[in-house]
């Protein structure tokens, strides 16, 4: 059973996980949505097979592995998706793409990962510019706390399963976003860029109510 009220009740509609489902099951689920006004419609984690049969339904924005339809018109509002590396973009889009379904300007600042701290020191008055930042990383997962420690801009933390060996599929990342030294940082579940752009979206929601 679907859950149409659901944008109504938290400010986020049900999205549809594509992951686990077969194409025509998705394609089925994102049509009843679309009919039954549901707005943003949300498909993520689709792989090349839904995004085949998802693609004879009109007016699709695609971005990465997600796919939205019906996105709400812009509330002028301004979230940061960073990035630490080209590996964590597929976490990002999902992010980026979830943020502009919801109405947010989406600002993107990638490949500024503390192996190359100059690129994050230098797009320091960007990211305190912005309303709230959601911020991806694997590997050793230090962005965030670094982000935290430059700008007072509020941070969701997002840890990828990117990396090597002791990287243990994101759970060092994890264990470290958690762990930071930077007051301020929340954190999500590992490659959750959905979760991170739910997490800004209540937030905008709340923060803006009656303006």
């Amino acid at each position: 059973m679907l859950d149409v009220d659901r944008a109504r009740r938290t400010g986020v509609p049900e999205a549809v996980y594509s992951q686990g489902k077969t194409p025509s099951h998705v394609r089925d689920i994102v049509i009843e949505l679309i009919e039954r006004g549901v707005a943003p419609v949300i498909a993520t984690r689709c792989d090349d097979e839904h995004l085949a049969a998802l693609e004879d339904v009109p007016e699709a924005h695609v971005l990465g592995r997600t796919s939205v339809w019906n996105p709400l018109e812009s509330t002028g509002r301004r979230a940061g998706v960073v990035t630490a590396g080209t590996a964590d973009h597929v976490v990002a889009d999902e992010a980026a793409i979830t943020l502009d379904a919801l109405g947010h300007e989406v600002n993107r600042i990638d490949d500024v990962g503390v192996a190359g701290v100059h690129r994050l020191l230098d797009r320091a008055a960007d990211l305190a510019a912005l309303d709230v930042l959601i911020v991806v990383a694997g590997m050793e997962g230090a962005l965030p706390t670094a982000v935290a420690g430059l700008v007072d801009t509020p941070l969701v933390a997002v840890p990828t399963s990117t990396g090597y060996g002791s990287s243990f599929e994101g759970m060092t990342a994890l264990a470290a976003m958690t762990a930071s030294c930077a007051p301020g940082v929340s954190v999500v579940g590992i490659d959750n860029g959905f979760g991170a752009a739910c997490v800004v979206a209540r937030w905008m929601r709340t923060r803006h109510a009656g303006s």
